[in-house]
């Protein structure tokens, strides 16, 4: 306070507003609020305090000189103009050191995520989520998204403990409490309209597991879901996305009988089959209802599937091999 009333005095002298200097002051004293994780409200209060303080003294002062109205409501105003270049660098102080904390805290949540979907040790995670202040979380989905358009705005604020990188080349978000924070609101949108894929569920640790597999979907998708894809509906696509080579393998051997067909034949047959193995009792009226066609031309294909396939159909590896040959083969025709 009595640095702020030398300074008055300068003021009344003739010397100008605050210098530079002293404005440093002002605005250390605004961050050092900001660094005891207070508000301003307290110091504001002070310097409110100060002036009226001040003024009560300066006016005893003036009436005792005999100093008219005019001088007194100009020593007024140069009171509360002090005060108020105090108080806004203390506020230029707080807001800087606000931001400051934000930048750094914002580059270590990235330091964070980079080091969950990179493969870091468990010390480094634990680390680096203490210097994000990020509770580490028992499960986590991982988020594939397409970068955005030119001309879309940027998504709300997410909540504080989802993890993102909408800068990256490949845009992802990690999402702690799936359960909780797939359902907030300020999530839904930043996710609709952004060809979002969702991945599945896994420990913290198999993080970057979760934006491999959504990936995967995303990439067999034609083109952007209007609504984001839950990886959880589509587990059996994910189980033939993740070893094209052994599918391949798996297709090679088990649609062999089919080879000597044409392509319009290989495709009618694996469509039947397919729906054979999916039915529950594999019986032609099921698999004619399944395929929308008639119950005797389904018959006629079946048939055939048995003079190609022979005893294959009876054995139950055989059929699970043969199913995932058929998805596969069907699900490549189909993009």
């Amino acid at each position: 306070m009595e640095t702020a009333l030398a300074e008055f005095a300068d003021r009344i002298e003739g010397a100008g507003g605050l210098g530079a200097e002293r404005l440093r002051v002002y605005r250390s004293l605004g961050r050092g609020e900001l660094t005891e994780g207070r508000s301003l409200d307290a110091l504001q209060a002070a310097y409110r305090l100060g002036a009226r303080v001040a003024w009560r003294r300066y006016a005893r002062v003036a009436r005792r000189c005999g100093l008219g109205a005019e001088p007194l409501v100009t020593l007024a105003e140069a009171v509360f103009a002090h005060i108020d270049e105090i108080a806004a660098a203390s506020v230029q102080g707080y807001v800087e050191a606000r931001a400051d904390r934000a930048g750094a805290l914002g580059r270590s949540r990235h330091q964070l995520l980079e080091a969950l979907l990179g493969g870091a040790s468990g010390d480094e995670i634990r680390l680096a989520a203490a210097a994000a202040d990020w509770a580490l979380p028992e499960r986590v989905v991982c988020v594939a998204l397409d970068p955005p358009a030119a001309d879309r705005p940027r998504p709300p604020r997410l909540p504080d403990p989802v993890l993102a990188d909408l800068d990256h080349p490949e845009p992802r978000l990690l999402v702690p409490e799936p359960d909780l924070y797939l359902r907030d609101g300020q999530v839904q949108e930043a996710l609709r309209g952004r060809g979002a894929v969702i991945g599945p569920p896994v420990p913290l640790a198999e993080a970057a597991e979760s934006l491999r597999w959504a990936r995967l979907v995303r990439g067999r998708l034609p083109g952007p879901p209007p609504e984001p894809v839950d990886c959880r509906d589509r587990l059996a696509d994910l189980l033939l996305l993740a070893d094209r080579p052994l599918v391949r393998l798996i297709a090679e051997r088990r649609l062999a009988p089919l080879a000597g067909l044409t392509a319009k034949q290989r495709h009618r047959l694996a469509e039947t089959l397919l729906a054979w193995l999916q039915t529950d009792h594999g019986s032609a009226p099921e698999v004619a209802a399944r395929l929308a066609i008639h119950p005797q031309t389904a018959r006629q294909r079946l048939h055939r599937a048995q003079e190609l396939f022979g005893e294959t159909l009876s054995g139950p590896d055989a059929r699970f091999e043969l199913e995932v040959a058929l998805r596969s083969a069907l699900r490549d025709l189909a993009g």
